[in-house]
């Protein structure tokens, strides 16, 4: 569970550089909610990490340099990670 948490330094590097787009998220109620989005998103080719925070509401969803990720793609991985809905907001 620590590696799940704090990732590899690789991960970690990859976080904090890159495109990025946050996400407004509705439906979620606990940190297991936000755990689950985030696995569901890093699932997709292209995303190097995602960070969803339930008291926001947002997740911060950063990309591979380059890489080409279908909004659409996002938005069907927050779905099925449960009953929420999401929708772009901006990127940075």
């Amino acid at each position: 569970m620590i590696l799940r948490l704090f990732g590899s330094r690789k991960k970690q590097e990859a976080a904090s550089s890159g495109p990025q787009l946050i996400l407004e998220v509705e439906g979620m109620h606990c940190t297991s909610c936000g755990l689950l989005i985030d696995d569901e998103l890093e699932e997709i080719p292209g995303v190097s990490s995602a960070r969803t925070d339930v008291r926001t509401g947002r997740s911060t969803v950063r990309f591979e340099e380059g890489a080409v990720v279908d909004t659409d793609a996002l938005l069907a991985a927050v779905r099925r990670a449960g009953e929420y809905e999401a929708r772009p907001v901006g990127s940075a």
